[in-house]
């Protein structure tokens, strides 16, 4: 089977979708809305369907992977936003090294984890 994929967009929930909102507007990603309960938020070419949809199971085992240029980059503007001072339940979780490569995390308002990795070449 040949692929010829152009993307690929998850569906993620949000406890509060209007919080989730805005969080994502802060972490710099762009949001098209498509209708009041769904947006797609994205940025440089990617992106993810955002939903007002929360079941607690789904949420709390959604885990998405963003490769970075540079993780060591990201992370202090990551830190630098200060997302946990502005957001209930948001945590982030420093670089860590690994034997593929370097990555932090961040949790959002609902709880989905985020990974932002860089691979080693």
């Amino acid at each position: 089977m040949e692929h010829k994929a152009k993307s690929i967009r998850p569906f993620i929930g949000a406890k509060d979708f209007e919080i989730s909102r805005k969080f994502y507007h802060d972490l710099g990603f762009q949001e098209s809305v498509l209708s009041p309960t769904l947006s797609y938020f994205q940025t440089e070419g990617i992106g993810f369907y955002l939903q007002k949809a929360y079941v607690k199971d789904w949420v709390d085992n959604t885990m998405i992977f963003m490769e970075v240029a540079d993780v060591q980059r990201f992370w202090k503007e990551l830190v630098a936003l200060d997302l946990p001072a502005t957001y209930t339940y948001v945590r982030v979780e420093p670089v860590r090294e690994l034997s593929w490569g370097r990555e932090c995390f961040l949790h959002d308002p609902s709880g989905v984890l985020w990974h932002f990795g860089e691979f080693l070449d």
